[in-house]
C-alpha cells in the first residue's frame, strides 16, 4: 500500500469484538488502535485523531450515543467518519438517523458484524 496507512479506532468494551475488528482491518492494510469506553476513546483522538471510527454504542462510562454527539459537534473532529458497530436492533438506527442535533452516522452494522459489508464501508469512507 502505497503513502502512509489510514488509522481506524476501535471503541468496543468487548476484548472479543475487538480482537476481530483488529483483525479484519489491519489485515485489509489498516492501522488500528482500541479503546473500550468514550472517555478512552476521546482521548485517543485528542492524542492522535484517526481516518475513521468504529463505535459500539453500549459501553462502560460515556456512551456511545454522547461520544458520537460530541464528535460530531466538535468543529475539529465532526468530519472523522463513523461507523456504528451494535448489537442494538435496526430501531436505533432509524432513532439516531433522524436525530435533529447531529448529522446520522456514515455507516451502520448489527452484531454479529458481516466482514464484507465492514470492509466495504471502511472502503468507501477512506477512499482505500
Amino acid at each position: 500500500m502505497a503513502g502512509k496507512r489510514k488509522r481506524i479506532l476501535i471503541i468496543e468494551d468487548e476484548p472479543d469484538t475487538v480482537t476481530y475488528l483488529s483483525t479484519l482491518l489491519e489485515d485489509a492494510g489498516y492501522d488500528t488502535v482500541a479503546a473500550e469506553d468514550g472517555n478512552q476513546a476521546l482521548e485517543q483522538v485528542k492524542a492522535n485523531p484517526p481516518d475513521l471510527i468504529t463505535l459500539d454504542i453500549t459501553m462502560p462510562h460515556t456512551s456511545g450515543v454522547r461520544f458520537y454527539r460530541d464528535m460530531k459537534e466538535s468543529a475539529q473532529w465532526k468530519s472523522i467518519p463513523i461507523i456504528i458497530v451494535t448489537g442494538i436492533s435496526t430501531d436505533f438506527e432509524k432513532f439516531i438517523s433522524t436525530r435533529q442535533q447531529v448529522p446520522p452516522p456514515e455507516g451502520y452494522l448489527q452484531k454479529p458484524i458481516d466482514r464484507e459489508k465492514m470492509l466495504s464501508m471502511v472502503k468507501q469512507h477512506l477512499g482505500s
